[in-house]
């Protein structure tokens, strides 16, 4: 009995430093949805529940993706979200011309009455926004992208202020990537693909938002922080930081 209640308090300890809560039943069962089997195998890795339920995402809400990829996270926003809620899927024009694989693909989806509350949008990378005043921003990987060659350079600051603009009075900026080097700031987006975590809580916090803590789940200690995130030795283990920001809801 002891060490049965001594286990449950070390897990919940541990889920309470991952800022990690039992995802709601609607995100439960948008991660169960059969049609998204292709997918399944990397929830283990890539915590969808866990990450949706920090950002806050509920049924009926709107909610702006930026860089979908593969539309690993849009099949499960679209069906947290259901037929009341709405998920544009935004793609910086450069990036775009380089995943023309992906944007198909994801109309296609889009077509499928099951997703039919998905709507992909292309727009110039120094021009985020939205149709509608959104209630969350998620974006997994991709903030690095934004300083570097490819995307034109621009200073992420342009993304935050945008997203800023877009959100409801007190909607969320859900931020995933990759971690760099304590105090390396930018100097490794274009190379490594890392970001400082430090450096992205300053930029969103400089544009106007509160930051609101960190789901620690996706964190791995034993990365050096050294490596391309596409090196096979670290590829799909990087430490990787995910930041909540609220914009005030007076504002």
């Amino acid at each position: 009995m002891i060490r049965g209640a001594v286990l449950a308090a070390v897990l919940a300890l541990a889920a309470g430093a991952a800022g990690a809560a039992p995802p709601p039943p609607y995100i439960q069962a948008a991660i169960a949805d059969p049609a998204r089997k292709d997918h399944a195998h990397n929830d283990a890795r890539r915590k969808p529940g866990e990450l949706i339920a920090f950002a806050g995402v509920k049924p009926g809400d709107k909610v702006a993706e930026l860089i979908p990829g593969a539309a690993y996270f849009s099949r499960i926003l679209s069906g947290v979200v259901g037929p009341r809620g709405k998920v544009y899927g935004i793609w910086p024009t450069p990036y775009a011309q380089q995943a023309t694989g992906n944007t198909r693909d994801y109309v296609l989806l889009s077509r499928q009455p099951k997703y039919s509350n998905l709507k992909l949008l292309v727009q110039p990378a120094d021009a985020f926004a939205t149709p509608e005043p959104v209630d969350v921003i998620f974006t997994s990987q991709n903030y690095h992208d934004y300083p570097d060659r490819f995307m034109g350079r621009i200073d992420p600051m342009v993304f935050n202020r945008a997203a800023f603009r877009a959100l409801k009075p007190g909607g969320v900026l859900l931020i995933v990537d990759h971690a760099a080097e304590p105090g390396s700031g930018m100097r490794d987006t274009d190379t490594l693909h890392r970001i400082d975590p430090a450096t992205v809580k300053a930029q969103v916090t400089a544009a106007g938002f509160v930051y609101e803590g960190e789901y620690a789940g996706l964190r791995n200690p034993a990365d050096s922080h050294r490596l391309s995130v596409f090196d096979p030795r670290i590829r799909g283990r990087t430490d990787q930081f995910a930041y909540r920001f609220r914009k005030p809801a007076g504002l």
